[in-house]
């Protein structure tokens, strides 16, 4: 069972994510800032982590740094998550070694499986 972090601060969004990622199997993980995100990256080693780019603590940059920054998390796919413009968010995949990144909000729910899944081949 493949193992999904998710770093991410508002609770309805972590309550979306959950339903639909545990009723695909998958074992889901949250922290809702970035300190405990962190810790709980190097606690849990996640086989994917959901990082949103707006955490009420420290930004989703310093965060992904962190991680690229732990040799046990640094070939952990890391994908932005976030609700930023998608050019933007591109930039942000670009600049801060980011493996990739998902729209917020989830509209379709088989395109978010879809796309979670393509980043854990």
């Amino acid at each position: 069972m493949k193992k999904i972090l998710l770093i991410e601060d508002m609770p309805d969004t972590v309550e979306l994510v959950q339903r639909i990622l545990t009723a695909r199997g998958y074992k889901f993980v949250y922290a809702s800032d970035a300190e405990t995100g962190l810790r709980s990256a190097l606690e849990n080693l996640p086989d994917l982590i959901l990082l949103d780019l707006g955490l009420p603590d420290y930004d989703g940059q310093t965060v992904a740094g962190w991680i690229r920054d732990e040799s046990s998390l640094s070939s952990t796919p890391l994908i932005a998550f976030t609700a930023w413009p998608e050019e933007t968010a591109r930039k942000m995949v670009e600049s801060y070694g980011f493996d990739g990144f998902i729209s917020k909000p989830i509209v379709n729910v088989n395109l978010f499986v879809e796309r979670v899944a393509s980043f854990l081949k």
